[in-house]
């Protein structure tokens, strides 16, 4: 074999004949190769896709170096060497097929891409896949048709068309075709063509009653329909008179806007609308004015009142603040006074003191009069009193600066400045209260003759066109009405035009039919209803014929379900003696598998029963009842499945194809490795055997064996 395939890119593979052993790690290749062997015999499905856990074999093998996917394999059929080369063919992986005699290009007589598989092996692909191929590991057997055909024919018959799925399969297609789950199927086409001829016939039942009642309603609203005729008349010769006096009336307004007097220009008018205007504007600053110079003389009456004061009173705030500095002034001469005399007064005493006391030093010393001992003692009493005299001064001073303070009120000239003070500000707020009130009354007085030179100007404009004005009311009244007239006659105008065209429209109308709208609309809706209803009638066709409708199809629908109680009765017998035939179900398979089962577990299990679903069961020598392979461990199974496969092989598979087993022995235990081992290698004397394997133990089993051919990847 030579592959682009998968993992695969030119790699190549030889095998010999009997058993071939071929040794790889994981991702080695083994499960490729396998698949490359599969596609090489039965190719590609182009149509499967991939789907949650599945992959498309288009997909998961295509080269990854690339290059397209192609094949070569060079096989003995016959009795000949023949290669099979597959490849690409537009985009479909091994759409290309050929297959010739080795060493020339001479074709092999009907040997085709869709038969190449079952003409090598003798099976189709689903029976190759359960047999001898046992791919990734699986072991289990599923039934299939054309399998159950050839184990069938193992029996006694020899046919291998006999097959209870095909003939259950046939029954139920049988049974579909009259029905299928109550939905489709003819059952339920001859029920709903029924049920639709029943529902027609009903349906013409309604649509004669509907008829009969729709032509009596459609007599009452024709009587009503005459009936309104003559009030609408009367109405129509109201209306007409109407409009005939609503036409005057708008001609008549028209008429006396037009002979009014001439009027100024809208521009002018609307400049005298807005001296109408600063007129209201100057009398609301009037009124605010007013208010605001009555506040403004109350606010001069405060600060007067404010003013008044017993210490400044009729002195301005500047004299007052002279006033106050004098005063203050004279205070602190008669402290500075009073100073003076104190330290004059203490200095004479002193000095005083010290004549005295020189006298009488003196006086001692000399112990007789003398004349400067007593002009000592003159000294002493003049100084004495100069002291007294001094004293006395201070006393004055103190008096006078106290009676400048006091006649105030306050103790400290620094109080009396702020009395000044604060009586100066009152004679400011008074000042500026009293110039407020004269630019208020300015205002007022300047708003005053404005207004009056307004209001005479504004009464001679109005009185051009509207003497009867009197004050500001009629001339505001009287620029409106001014204003307005031109719209007044466009609209007088107009209305006399829509009244003269009506009038005239009316009068060239016929009278109408005088049907209410409710009345006109529900008759045209009776008509309406009555001719689709007619016309629904003549649509579901002829009574009879409908009627004789049901009756063949209450016929045909009695005839299938009369077919389908018996296909259903034919199913219940055919599955009643497939059960009797899975007792006695291919002797001979059984037998061969119950033989190879006890090769492959050492005789401990000597029985085996399948049924026609290939679900196996067992039973060892001291067992009385069988037991079902799902009650087995893995490697049993295994090995029970891996039984069931080589007898099929054995006994199905007449061209004794080559049996492929991709890791099939993991789950055996070493013993029964062996044995294994041992009946594959009696089989390959007679049939090709590829055991591809990631274990050494298979390896090392067969190590000298003669006959066994070892291949490592």
């Amino acid at each position: 074999m030579t592959a682009v395939f998968g993992g695969l890119d030119r790699a190549g593979l030889e095998l010999g004949p009997g058993l071939n052993l071929i040794e790889a790690p994981n991702e080695g290749g083994k499960s490729t190769w396998c698949a490359f062997w599969r596609a090489m015999l039965y190719g590609i499905d182009t149509r499967d896709r991939d789907r949650k856990g599945h992959l498309a074999d288009k997909n998961r093998f295509q080269p990854w170096s690339g290059a397209p996917m192609e094949g070569e394999l060079t096989l003995e059929w016959q009795g000949r060497e023949i290669t099979l080369r597959r490849g690409l063919r537009g985009n479909a992986p091994f759409g290309s097929f050929s297959a010739v005699y080795a060493g020339t290009e001479e074709a092999v007589p009907g040997l085709s891409a869709s038969v190449c598989g079952e003409m090598l092996t003798g099976v189709g692909q689903e029976v190759f896949l359960r047999s001898a191929f046992l791919g990734g590991g699986n072991l289990a057997v599923t039934a299939a048709p054309e399998l159950e055909r050839r184990i069938a024919a193992l029996v006694t018959t020899g046919q291998e068309d006999v097959s209870f799925s095909q003939g259950m399969e046939r029954l139920r297609a049988w049974k579909n075709r009259r029905q299928v789950n109550r939905s489709t199927g003819e059952i339920p086409r001859l029920e709903g063509e029924l049920a639709r001829t029943e529902e027609s016939l009903a349906r013409i039942e309604e649509l004669s009653a509907r008829i009969a009642q729709l032509e009596g309603e459609r007599a009452e609203l024709e009587g009503r329909w005459e009936e309104g005729r003559q009030q609408a008349r009367q109405e129509f010769d109201r209306r007409l008179a109407q409009a005939q006096k609503e036409y005057q009336r708008a001609q008549g307004q028209a008429e006396a806007l037009e002979s009014g007097p001439a009027l100024p220009s809208q521009e002018e008018l609307r400049g005298a609308q807005g001296e109408l205007q600063y007129l209201r504007v100057l009398e609301e600053e009037l009124r605010q004015g007013t208010a605001a110079l009555g506040e403004a003389e109350e606010e001069v009456r405060r600060a007067e009142a404010a003013r008044e004061d017993e210490h400044f009173s009729g002195l301005t705030g500047e004299e007052a603040a002279v006033r106050a500095a004098e005063e203050a002034a004279g205070w602190q001469e008669a402290v500075r006074e009073g100073e003076r005399a104190k330290k004059w007064g203490r200095l004479s005493l002193v000095l005083a003191l010290l004549a005295a006391a020189g006298w009488q030093l003196t006086a001692r010393l000399l112990e007789g009069p003398a004349a400067l001992p007593w002009g000592l003692a003159g000294a002493a009493v003049l100084l004495l009193v100069l002291s007294l005299w001094s004293f006395r001064r201070e006393r004055g001073s103190r008096e006078l600066a106290r009676s400048l303070l006091a006649r105030y009120g306050v103790d400290t000239p620094e109080e009396l400045t702020a009395l000044a003070r604060d009586y100066q500000a009152r004679c400011q707020t008074a000042e500026k209260a009293a110039h407020k009130v004269e630019v208020i009354r300015a205002a007022v007085v300047e708003r005053q003759i404005k207004r009056e030179d307004v209001r005479s100007a504004l009464l001679n404009f109005v009185h051009q066109f509207a003497p009867e004005a009197r004050d500001m009311y009629g001339c505001s009244a009287a620029l409106s009405r001014a204003l307005c007239q031109d719209r007044d006659l466009a609209l007088a105008r107009q209305r006399a035009r829509e009244g003269r065209r009506r009038l005239e429209d009316l009068s060239v109308q016929a009278p109408p039919l005088g049907v209410s709208e409710e009345v006109r609309e529900r008759l045209e809706g009776v008509n309406a209803r009555l001719n689709q209803a007619r016309g629904a009638l003549r649509n579901m066709g002829d009574p009879a014929a409908l009627a004789a409708q049901r009756e063949q199809l209450e016929e045909a629908l009695a005839q299938r379900r009369l077919e389908l109680e018996a296909l259903n009765l034919a199913m219940d017998a055919l599955t009643q003696a497939n059960t009797r035939l899975q007792e006695r179900f291919s002797p001979e398979l059984n037998a061969l598998t119950g033989e190879y089962l006890a090769r492959l577990t050492g005789d401990r299990y000597q029985s085996v029963s399948l049924t026609r679903e290939l679900e196996g069961f067992v039973r060892t020598r001291e067992e009385v009842l069988p037991r079902s392979v799902l009650c087995l461990s893995r490697g049993t199974a295994d090995q029970l499945y891996l039984a069931v496969r080589l007898a099929v092989c054995r006994l199905c598979l007449p061209e004794r194809p080559p049996i492929v087993l991709d890791d099939a022995l993991t789950a055996f235990d070493d013993r029964r490795l062996t044995l294994a081992l041992e009946l594959l290698r009696e089989l390959a004397e007679e049939q090709q055997i590829i055991l591809f394997t990631c274990q050494r133990r298979e390896g090392e089993s067969l190590a000298g064996v003669p006959g066994v051919m070892r291949i490592r990847l």
